[in-house]
């Protein structure tokens, strides 16, 4: 039994030695960085006022979206060109060759079609935000005036948005 206390002892007294081997410590510090950019994506979805009936009264509405993701805390401005025609009066235009005819529309920024939504030129206001880093959705809204007389055809007008921030 004592050989066996011996023994583990002087094991013991082998790692605690082992330990003090080093004569000191000694520290330093150090930084870890990152730069992150400002930055954002936007996408758009198109307003689709669907079949119309010319010969109708009225007005025919459609929505459509456009989605901004920006960095955290980014500000960023929304602006949608005036396309075909001027921001106080878009138009579309057929498809068919020879077909000289205009649809008229626009686009607001409200839901209460008071607002036309632009470049922020000519009374039109553009969409304003701050990124979260999320998508932030935007709706876009069409109005057409029904009862205008054009040749039947497919309508289309292209408009760009552009986001600055």
């Amino acid at each position: 039994m004592k050989k066996s206390l011996l023994k583990s002892a002087l094991v013991l007294a082998g790692l605690v030695g082992a330990g003090s081997a080093f004569a000191g410590t000694a520290t330093s510090n150090f930084q870890v960085t990152a730069t992150v950019a400002a930055t954002c994506t936007v996408s758009s979805t198109s307003v689709n006022f669907g079949t119309i009936n010319p010969a109708a009264t009225g007005t025919s509405t459609a929505t459509g979206g456009i989605s901004a993701t920006c960095t955290k805390g980014t500000a960023y401005t929304l602006a949608v060109n005036a396309g075909s025609g001027t921001f106080a009066s878009r138009t579309m235009a057929g498809a068919t060759s020879g077909n000289t005819d205009k649809l008229a529309y626009n686009l607001y920024k409200d839901s209460g079609y008071t607002t036309i939504l632009g470049d922020g030129t000519a009374s039109t206001s553009t969409i304003t935000s701050t990124g979260t880093g999320a998508a932030q959705a935007f709706t876009t809204y069409g109005s057409l005036a029904l009862n205008q007389y054009v040749t039947p055809d497919n309508y289309t007008d292209n408009l760009t948005v552009t986001l600055s921030y």
